[in-house]
């Protein structure tokens, strides 16, 4: 038996219902896991987040540590640069304070035993003063024969040079006769020469009555021209200039040093007497010269042709114990010294050491009548 037209129809509809049930649900789960996909999106996204948040603080507090480290290296590094100097400081400090001790006790030691070398010195002092005797006696023998040569040649005999001929003394023209006008109205100009008849070279700057040999005048004459009241008149040393005894040894010793330092006391700066009597040192070494006072330095320069060095050409009985010093254009300056030996083997140290450096040291215009 078939099915009716009513039947049909209606399982039709039960089934369309059925199929719209199905729909419904269907469509119902679909909405769920969309939200539940939203919802894990939105987790997802706050986990990434709190993720780079955590990765950024993280690294930051990294940063901190490094700077922290390199700070903590930075001052350990220091405290070490500083403990280093003060060890240094303290270790300089403590090897002054020995040297000290050991030139103190070396003092003591001299003055309580007196040893073979002082007694040696006490001989060559007491040998220095007999030849400066003999000198003297010499030279007074020599004036007097050429006193009566010239009397002998009725030779007018108006001026003379009075002094020790040698190194450390100071040479003084007097008048000799009421004839001759005082010397303090004449001009005078110093030279030196080779021989009695030799080619004279001018002595720049000596001008005065009184002159201080150097150690550039040593084995030559020393003559001055006198021009008063329309007359040139001429004196010259009987002798060459002599050494002084025992410099020589004196100066090679202290070749051997890297440095010499002298004490002096600045005369004028710049041709301006300076007041200060304070003490300075100056330091002669192999490449350059140095005036200091305590640890400020006044000048300091190579050796150079710009520089000159020689003795105070005049100013009366201490220029045997000064010398004239340009330490470059612009800046000069006259330095007395403790002794005249001192002031004599500062000078040929200095000269020494200059010609070691292919410069000739000398005075003003000296390095023309040198040739150089």
């Amino acid at each position: 038996m078939f099915p009716t037209y009513t039947t049909c129809r209606y399982l039709y509809c039960f089934q369309v219902e059925a199929l719209a049930d199905q729909l419904t649900q269907r469509e119902g789960e679909l909405i769920q896991e969309k939200d539940e996909v939203k919802k894990l999106a939105t987790f997802l996204k706050q986990a990434s987040q709190d993720a780079k948040k955590l990765v950024d603080e993280e690294r930051a507090f990294a940063r901190a540590e490094i700077e922290n480290a390199r700070a903590a290296v930075q001052r350990v590094e220091e405290a070490l640069q500083e403990h280093e100097r003060m060890s240094r400081a303290l270790g300089k400090q403590d090897l002054e304070e020995l040297m000290k001790d050991v030139r103190e006790a070396r003092r003591i030691r001299m003055l309580h035993q007196p040893s073979k070398v002082m007694d040696m010195e006490h001989e060559l002092q007491a040998l220095r003063i007999q030849l400066a005797e003999k000198s003297k006696h010499y030279l007074k023998l020599q004036k007097e024969l050429t006193m009566s040569k010239k009397g002998k040649e009725n030779t007018p005999y108006l001026y003379e040079i009075d002094g020790t001929e040698a190194l450390g003394s100071y040479l003084v023209i007097y008048h000799c006769s009421d004839r001759a006008r005082e010397i303090s109205e004449c001009n005078i100009q110093w030279y030196r020469s080779t021989s009695e008849c030799g080619k004279k070279e001018l002595i720049s700057g000596a001008t005065k009555s009184v002159y201080a040999p150097e150690p550039f005048d040593v084995g030559r004459f020393l003559e001055a021209v006198i021009m008063t009241d329309g007359q040139t008149i001429t004196v010259r040393t009987t002798t060459p200039i002599d050494s002084a005894a025992g410099l020589g040894n004196y100066v090679e010793a202290l070749v051997r040093r890297h440095d010499t330092e002298f004490n002096v006391v600045i005369i004028q700066i710049n041709g301006v007497d300076n007041q200060s009597q304070s003490i300075h040192v100056l330091h002669v070494g192999k490449m350059r010269m140095k005036l200091c006072k305590g640890k400020t330095t006044v000048a300091k320069e190579y050796y150079s042709n710009l520089m000159q060095l020689c003795g105070v050409r005049g100013g009366g009985n201490a220029a045997a114990q000064a010398v004239y010093w340009q330490a470059k254009d612009g800046q000069s300056f006259v330095l007395a010294f403790e002794s005249e030996r001192e002031r004599n083997a500062a000078i040929m140290l200095a000269r020494r050491f200059a010609f070691d450096c292919n410069i000739m040291l000398a005075g003003p215009d000296d390095r023309a009548a040198t040739g150089t």
